[in-house]
């Protein structure tokens, strides 16, 4: 074979590469996801978690090439964990054409946001809403957790209070939300099939800022310990307000009251509550390079919802590899068939899009916001 002929089919051959090239990144796309949240209002702390673990994921899966090929790109939505504004913001994502989300975060804004999302396509994965209602008894195609449900945490705290504390007497407090009344629901039915007398079920106003009343029915009614459904805010009131009126019990709530935040409210008086959150995927030594990746951002990995966010992100871009695709509906259908590593473990999901399994954890916390695994 001649020089000349040898030459011919190099650039024969460059062309075709180029050409493939170009080709491939013309298929490419910059794939939206909005993060939506309270990235203001009272608990903005838990769309700050949020956040840090979606935009850690985005910059990772990018730099590692992207999602089979296609950029990610975040965009913020603020919700403040308020219903009707979660609607706005879920209409607002439709009219952007952003196909995927992460969020919401407060069940009582995720449930509505979601009916939108499920009618117009648009896959959603929501790292911290545990009501059992968001998924149950509806047929959902697009709508997924990284999180386990008020019914896998709620047993969690039961059995705990029944093996571990055995109460003599419980009171059970909730928000009057869905999240907080659903797991208040969920402890006090498996309380009382254990035969461990609920004295007290009420509800309390969020955002009040006096509740003698209610401490002072807790004092009458003599509990030794009190579950109360619902975010940091009013637990930590509640706290500080119980110990200033006299009130030993000790005090136990879900993943919503496990943040810094509950100290800053309640001071001293948060010493010894009791807490139900997702295990410590920071700690984990398979997630020590991650851990890093978000301290280089100056973000903090160690909370509730940091890793399950990651984890939202990594499955959705993981799917979009999977399927070849950025179509939503190939890509929520490759989610439910399959399983994915990842910093919470293997995720597998259920024909409702919630988790096959996942694991609360019982955790005392500190005056000084640490928290150690309780015995």
């Amino acid at each position: 074979m001649t020089t000349s002929r040898l030459t011919s089919i190099s650039v024969a051959a460059a062309m075709a590469t180029a050409g493939l090239f170009a080709a491939t990144q013309a298929s490419a796309e910059t794939v939206k996801i909005a993060i939506a949240g309270p990235m203001s209002g009272a608990v903005a702390q838990y769309g700050d978690m949020v956040k840090a673990g979606a935009l850690t994921a985005i910059e990772q899966i990018n730099a590692a090439g992207g999602a089979g090929g296609n950029k990610l790109e975040a965009v913020l939505m603020d919700d403040a964990c308020e219903p009707k504004q979660a609607v706005a913001v879920a209409n607002k994502i439709v009219s952007q054409n952003i196909r995927y989300v992460i969020g919401h975060v407060c069940s009582g804004s995720t449930i509505p946001a979601s009916d939108i999302y499920e009618n117009e396509g648009i896959v959603m994965v929501t790292p911290s809403a545990t009501a059992p209602q968001l998924t149950e008894n509806k047929k959902r195609k697009f709508i997924f957790r990284t999180i386990g449900r008020d019914d896998q945490q709620g047993p969690a705290a039961a059995q705990y209070i029944i093996g571990k504390v055995k109460p003599k007497k419980v009171a059970i407090l909730h928000d009057k939300q869905s999240y907080g009344q659903g797991i208040a629901s969920s402890v006090r039915k498996d309380l009382e099939a254990a035969k461990i007398p609920v004295a007290v079920f009420e509800g309390i106003n969020a955002g009040d800022s006096d509740y003698s009343a209610v401490i002072t029915k807790l004092k009458s009614q003599g509990v030794d310990f009190v579950y109360f459904g619902g975010y940091h805010p009013e637990m930590g009131l509640l706290l500080r307000q119980a110990r200033e009126q006299g009130v030993k019990a000790t005090f136990m709530g879900p993943e919503g009251v496990g943040n810094k935040d509950v100290t800053a409210i309640a001071g001293p008086a948060s010493e010894g509550m009791l807490v139900t959150l997702p295990a410590d995927f920071s700690a984990d030594p398979a997630n020590a390079a991650l851990v890093k990746a978000f301290a280089d951002k100056k973000r903090d990995a160690n909370g509730a919802f940091q890793m399950p966010s990651y984890a939202a992100v990594q499955i959705i871009g993981d799917a979009i590899a999977g399927a070849k695709s950025t179509d939503p509906t190939k890509v929520a259908a490759y989610m439910h068939k399959n399983a994915f590593q990842t910093p919470i473990g293997k995720v597998e999901y259920d024909e409702k899009g919630d988790l096959k399994a996942f694991k609360f954890v019982v955790y005392t916390w500190h005056k000084d916001a640490t928290k150690t695994a309780a015995n």
